[in-house]
């Protein structure tokens, strides 16, 4: 019974880290509006994009490879005229690895 415990517990964990690092990577996006949704009208409009970037974070070793994968996420959901060039995607990718990064690392 403690092992399934130790599971559960570890599983609620994991849950709540990935609500809160989508909820951050969500709000940087809003912030920085790569594809110029106007936020003030939009506030949830990044939330479903975050669901896919975050699960990758745990693959990425650097600033870069966070650049280049949330650019793939935006060329998947938005097409690559409006989700524009990687180069974009910098200060996003600096602000997911300083403050989204390390959080998803401890867990």
């Amino acid at each position: 019974m403690a092992k399934a415990e130790e599971i559960g517990r570890r599983r609620e964990e994991l849950r709540s880290a990935y609500r809160v690092a989508c909820e951050h990577v969500s709000s940087i996006l809003l912030a920085e509006d790569p594809v110029g949704i106007d936020p003030e009208q939009h506030r949830d409009e990044y939330e479903p994009e975050a669901g896919t970037i975050v699960p990758r974070l745990r693959n990425c070793r650097s600033v870069d490879e966070v650049r280049r994968m949330v650019h793939e996420e935006f060329v998947a959901w938005f097409g690559v005229v409006t989700a524009g060039p990687s180069e974009k995607y910098q200060t996003i990718a600096r602000r997911i690895w300083k403050e989204v990064v390390p959080g998803l690392t401890q867990s």
